[in-house]
C-alpha cells in the first residue's frame, strides 16, 4: 500500500471516520492519523467524525476535537475509514464516504468487503493502528500520534497477548514507546482500571454465567435490570467477554447485553478454535476470527441457545 504521503497529494480536505460504537482501535487510529495530518500537513483541513468518544480514551490529544454532530458539509477530497469492515457501520457518516471524491479504507476485519476505492486491508493485522503506522514516515510521528497509535494497538492485542500479535507488532510498538509516550500509565488506566459501577457489571456477568459443552465454552446475558443493580451505564461493558474467556478451561465464550435501544449486542471470543467472524456473520455481524460481534434483534435466549449448538460443532 501506499505511504499517506502519496495519497494526501493535492487534497485539501480530508474526512476521517470510525465504526459505530468505537473502541480502543478506532478511536486510536482515527486520531493517529488526525494528529498526523495537523502535524505535517498544515494546508489539509482535516476533520473527524465518531458518534461518540468512551471517557477512558479522552485523555488523547485533540480528543475533544471529534466531532459528534454530523453537519452538512461540502465533499471530502479523500475520506479515510478506519477500523470498519462494512461501510454500514459507519452511521451517521456514511453520507461523508458517498459523496467524497476519493475514499480510502485501512482495516483489518476478516469480514471486511473492500468497499472503498482504496483498501488496505490484512485481516492478520494485530490491529488498524498498526496499518495505520505503516502508512506513515515514522520520522514524521509525533508524540500525540504515537500515543493515539499505541492506545489502539494495546486495546486490540489484549495487551499484546493475542495471537494476531506478531514480531512486527511489537518493533511497531517499540519504535512508538520511542517517541516519548507514558506507556506504562496508558496501560494501566485505559485497560486495567475500571470504574466501580464497570466492576459491578462484571461481578453481575460473572455471577451469572454458565457452563457449555463439558466446560469449554461459558455464557452470559446481561438485561436492563443488571445494569440498574450495578449502577452501570450502557457502555460499560468493555472487558467482559474477555474475562469470561479467562475462566480456567474455558475454549470460547458469549456474551449478549442490553443496548439502550431494546437490541441486544452479540459478543464471542475464542482462543483458537472457534471461527467468531463466521458466527456473527449469520446475525449481521462480523470482525475477526477469534473475536467478532453483532446487533440482536431477536430474543437474546433463543440466540444464545442457537449459538451454543453452533459451537458445539468447532469444541
Amino acid at each position: 500500500m501506499e505511504k499517506l504521503t502519496h495519497l494526501l497529494k493535492n487534497k485539501k480536505t480530508v474526512g476521517i471516520a470510525g465504526h459505530v460504537k468505537p473502541d480502543g482501535d478506532c478511536v486510536g487510529s482515527c486520531l493517529g492519523v488526525y494528529n498526523y495530518l495537523c502535524d505535517n500537513f498544515p494546508e489539509i483541513e482535516a476533520t473527524v467524525f465518531l458518534e461518540f468518544v468512551p471517557e477512558v480514551f479522552t485523555f488523547l490529544r485533540h480528543s475533544d476535537r471529534i466531532r459528534m454532530d454530523y453537519p452538512a458539509q461540502d465533499p471530502f477530497d479523500l475520506f479515510i475509514v478506519l477500523d470498519c469492515g462494512d461501510e454500514k457501520r459507519l452511521g451517521r457518516a456514511f453520507p461523508y464516504f458517498v459523496n467524497a471524491a476519493h475514499t480510502l479504507c485501512i482495516d483489518h476485519h476478516v469480514s471486511n468487503n473492500n468497499f472503498a476505492e482504496e483498501n488496505y486491508v490484512v485481516p492478520d493485522a494485530s490491529s488498524t493502528c498498526e496499518l495505520v503506522y505503516e502508512m506513515m514516515e515514522d520520522d514524521l510521528i509525533s508524540e500525540a500520534a504515537a500515543e493515539a497509535l499505541y492506545t489502539g494497538i494495546l486495546h486490540d492485542t489484549g495487551v499484546f497477548q493475542y495471537s494476531s500479535t506478531k514480531k512486527r507488532t511489537m518493533e511497531i510498538v517499540g519504535n512508538l514507546m520511542d517517541k516519548g509516550i507514558p506507556y506504562p500509565r496508558i496501560v494501566s488506566d485505559t485497560f486495567f482500571q475500571k470504574t466501580i459501577a464497570e466492576n459491578r457489571l462484571m461481578g453481575r456477568a460473572l455471577m451469572k454465567s454458565v457452563l457449555h459443552v463439558d466446560g469449554q465454552l461459558i455464557s452470559s446475558i446481561l438485561y436492563d435490570e443488571d445494569y440498574e443493580m450495578a449502577g452501570a451505564a450502557y457502555g460499560d461493558t468493555e472487558g467482559i467477554v474477555a474475562q469470561l474467556r479467562n475462566t480456567k478451561g474455558v475454549e470460547a465464550s458469549i456474551l449478549l447485553y442490553a443496548n439502550e435501544d431494546k437490541t441486544f449486542k452479540l459478543s464471542l471470543r475464542s482462543s483458537e478454535k472457534v471461527n467468531c467472524a463466521e458466527i456473527c456473520k449469520k446475525y449481521g455481524g462480523g470482525g475477526h476470527i477469534r473475536a467478532a460481534g453483532a446487533t440482536i434483534k431477536d430474543d437474546p435466549e433463543k440466540v444464545l441457545r442457537e449459538i451454543v449448538k453452533e459451537m458445539e460443532g468447532y469444541l
